[in-house]
């Protein structure tokens, strides 16, 4: 009896030193993490426990009853948009008895959580009170990353696949069509299919969205859903909600993406989505994205070999309209030396098209200085390149302060233009949804339908009518090609963001740009139209094919991700046969896209650069895009000052505007600007390049390309013909000057009629 005693006593001092050893551990861990790592050990029991027979854990296991293959009975017509708190509060009538996750408070604000958040304010129930407190304990995660690629294909799985083309790699959000179409599609329609995603470490699941298959022919999609949560991929445990499963209400057709938020976040490293019903006339088709938080483990390979973050005190976040406007003038008061904001015209809205200038003397032109442009949000929900500009003009201001020599160089040798917002009309649009529920195409329109990146004129058929038919070459110049009268009619299609953009553009000696988009990862160059009127690709090159092949490399190959051969394709275009470029021609035909106007109609080679596979990342993913895209946006500003530059002076050494630049070989000619400068991009090498003008005399000159940035020199001073001096000198003295070949035209006409005029008067 004694030793029972005894024995008793000894496990009772044990257990109290077990449970302060446990509670010295759990508090030394990170504030943010305790909870998480508590909630572990706490469930780890029936992680791993085996399932009762009784219970439903698995669709291996459960019978599916007919009740559970039909849509819930409180199921409503939703709204174009649905955010999962909108759309379960009828589910969640039994939160109360659930016990919840305490989190710590949210890191990245998320316009979607600021949408949900109103619509809870809107509860019928009217129990404010409760829901409110229960949002504001809920933290909102960010996507775990199967739009954006941070989830492998490996990680992916599913229980059957139509075929390989259809199978779980392509259960990405927005993914786009192509032959085998873009969707995960299982290999039977029954309700014992599912995907799984490996986030290959404990993570805080808090939501699910859903898509249907893209396709132009068929109709497929999803209408309600399981969702099963497992630490080993053998044991799950269903989402249940009160007594019974939760299910989902998925898709009502096959684009609008549609959250669902689950009702508790659940700690787990494997999640899974059972589909229940789906489109009577279609199959089980669908296209996701997890929504979850990582939770800390720094003994994870997975993660620390992605894991990037930056150095960089910049402003991550999306702005919108107003937030924009004020971060401009944020940066213009930090440096407003060598900053000038100022805007290009007016939105079908009426908002203003905001463009930052950056350089030493901002609001002129210096003679002798290239101009460059960066624009975006053509596409109004292809938000990235639009931040990416933001980032950029936050970045450069702080350089210059910090005396950074590369960036200092940069803003004195060049006067840089950065338009970051062209359809803010449609980035409002996009911007109201937030993240993730804008789908593949809302807000990428402006206000009334047009899609500015392809409302240019079309160029291309006047210039290459004209050398099918060599009469016409002389009245269609290869270069500087006029606009067509009834493209400047006010009944033509044309956007007033285009009209815009087009006056900014002659305005303005711009001699490179790049216009940033998003939803690849690739840079495409001029031409963007296929001559062949018969195909819709064919590789279609310019004039000047090996510098724009080179301007396009130079950012491809300085991007993080872009020529590396090992990422996985966006959708389905593997670009990496050319380095991560494409000729634009090759890839998809497009008449009057903004580069083949921008080269047929002015002096700047414009190249797109597209950014990105998600055209709206989340918050979170913004630091490590800007790190992927920094280098690359500063390296194609420098291309600039490649090739050759000069003024064209006459012999008084005043610069000649409009005079005509032609390099022997490239059937492609440049203009002077207003005072007579002009720059020329080519590689390195030795050309043959003239100077002419109307009423001069054609200069020629030998000038030689290095490969060390900046331009070489070749300034030209032309001299007036004689036909100019003698009308400059009968304009001098007020007679009319007389073109010297029609009076000798004439002299030759009176002669020959002089002897049948003297056989008359016979």
């Amino acid at each position: 009896m004694i030793q029972l005693y005894q024995k008793s006593q000894l496990f009772l001092v044990l257990l109290v030193f077990g449970l302060a050893l446990l509670e010295d551990t759990i508090w030394g861990l990170p504030m943010e993490d305790q909870d998480y790592y508590l909630q572990e050990i706490i469930n780890r029991d029936h992680y791993y426990s085996f399932p009762d027979p009784d219970d439903e854990f698995s669709p291996f296991t459960e019978q599916p009853k007919v009740e559970e293959t039909e849509l819930p009975a409180e199921t409503e017509d939703p709204p174009r948009f649905r955010s999962a708190r909108k759309e379960l509060k009828s589910k969640k009538a039994n939160r109360k008895d659930k016990s919840t996750l305490e989190t710590p408070p949210a890191k990245n604000g998320n316009r979607k959580g600021e949408k949900n958040k109103k619509g809870i304010e809107r509860a019928p129930d009217g129990d404010y009170e409760r829901q409110n407190a229960y949002e504001d304990h809920r933290e909102s995660c960010p996507p775990l990353g199967l739009e954006t690629l941070k989830i492998s294909d490996f990680q992916l799985h599913a229980s059957t696949v139509k075929r390989y083309g259809l199978g779980a790699h392509r259960a990405r959000l927005n993914i786009q069509n192509d032959f085998y179409d873009g969707a995960w599609c299982a290999g039977r329609n029954d309700p014992y299919q599912w995907i799984e995603v490996d986030a290959r470490r404990l993570t805080k699941f808090t939501g699910v969205i859903t898509q249907g298959r893209n396709s132009l022919w068929l109709s497929d999609w999803v209408t309600s859903y399981k969702v099963m949560v497992s630490n080993d991929s053998h044991t799950w445990i269903t989402v249940k909600n009160g007594s019974g499963d939760m299910i989902f209400e998925g898709n009502d057709e096959k684009e609008i993406p549609v959250l669902n938020e689950l009702p508790v976040p659940l700690v787990a490293r494997y999640i899974r989505i059972n589909p229940r019903t789906w489109y009577e006339e279609g199959s089980i088709c669908m296209r996701m994205e997890i929504l979850g938080c990582p939770l800390p483990d720094p003994n994870n390979y997975y993660h620390r070999r992605n894991e990037m973050m930056t150095t960089d005190n910049l402003d991550f976040k999306h702005h919108n309209y107003k937030e924009m406007r004020q971060l401009m003038k944020v940066v213009n008061e930090m440096c407003p030396n060598i900053t000038r904001i100022y805007n290009i015209g007016k939105s079908h809205q009426g908002l203003k098209l905001y463009a930052v200038e950056i350089s030493d003397n901002p609001g002129e032109h210096e003679v002798g200085e290239p101009e460059f442009r960066y624009m975006a949000g053509a596409h109004g929900n292809e938000v990235l390149g639009r931040e990416l500009l933001l980032l950029l003009m936050q970045f450069m201001c702080q350089e210059y302060l910090a005396g950074n020599s590369r960036i200092v160089r940069l803003i004195e040798d060049t006067r840089i233009h950065l338009l970051p917002s062209v359809n803010p009309d449609g980035y409002e649009k996009a911007y109201e949804v937030g993240s993730e529920l804008g789908g593949w195409s809302l807000g990428r329109w402006t206000e009334d339908g047009i899609d500015i990146n392809n409302n240019f004129p079309d160029l291309n058929t006047l210039l290459w009518e004209a050398e099918d038919r060599w009469k016409l070459q002389r009245k269609v110049p290869n270069h500087h090609i006029l606009i067509p009268d009834w493209y400047l009619s006010e009944n033509a299609t044309v956007a007033v963001e285009t009209r815009a953009v087009i006056a900014w553009m002659e305005k303005n000696p711009f001699v490179l740009g790049g216009n940033l988009q998003g939803g690849e990862l690739v840079v495409a160059y001029p031409y963007d139209m296929v001559r062949s009127t018969w195909k819709t690709q064919e590789h279609t090159p310019t004039p000047d094919d090996h510098v724009f092949r080179w301007l396009a490399y130079s950012y491809a190959s300085t991007h993080r991700l872009m020529t590396d051969a090992w990422r996985r394709v966006c959708h389905t275009e593997d670009f990496q046969k050319e380095d991560g470029t494409v000729n634009g021609a090759s890839w998809h035909t497009v008449a009057g896209s903004i580069n083949d106007f921008s080269y047929l109609h002015t002096n700047c080679f414009e190249l797109s650069i597209y950014v990105g596979c998600d055209k709206y990342p989340h918050e979170s993913e913004l630091p490590e895009e800007w790190e992927n895209n920094r280098e690359s946006l500063i390296v194609f500003m420098e291309q600039v000052h490649r090739g050759i530059k000069g003024i064209v002076r006459d012999l008084h050494g005043k610069g000649i505007p409009n005079a005509i630049i032609s390099v022997e070989g490239v059937n492609h000619d440049i203009r002077t600007g207003m005072d007579g400068d002009y720059w020329r991009l080519l590689n390195p090498g030795e050309y043959v390049v003239t100077a002419k003008a109307e009423g001069y005399t054609a200069s020629t000159k030998n000038c030689a390309v290095g490969y060390e940035m900046g331009a070489t020199r070749c300034d030209f001073t032309i001299s007036k013909t004689n036909l100019a001096r003698i009308k400059e000198i009968m304009e001098k003295f007020g007679k009319q000057p007389i073109s010297l070949s029609l009076r000798r035209f004439r002299q030759r006409t009176g002669q020959r009629r002089q002897p049948y005029r003297l056989l008359s008067t016979v």
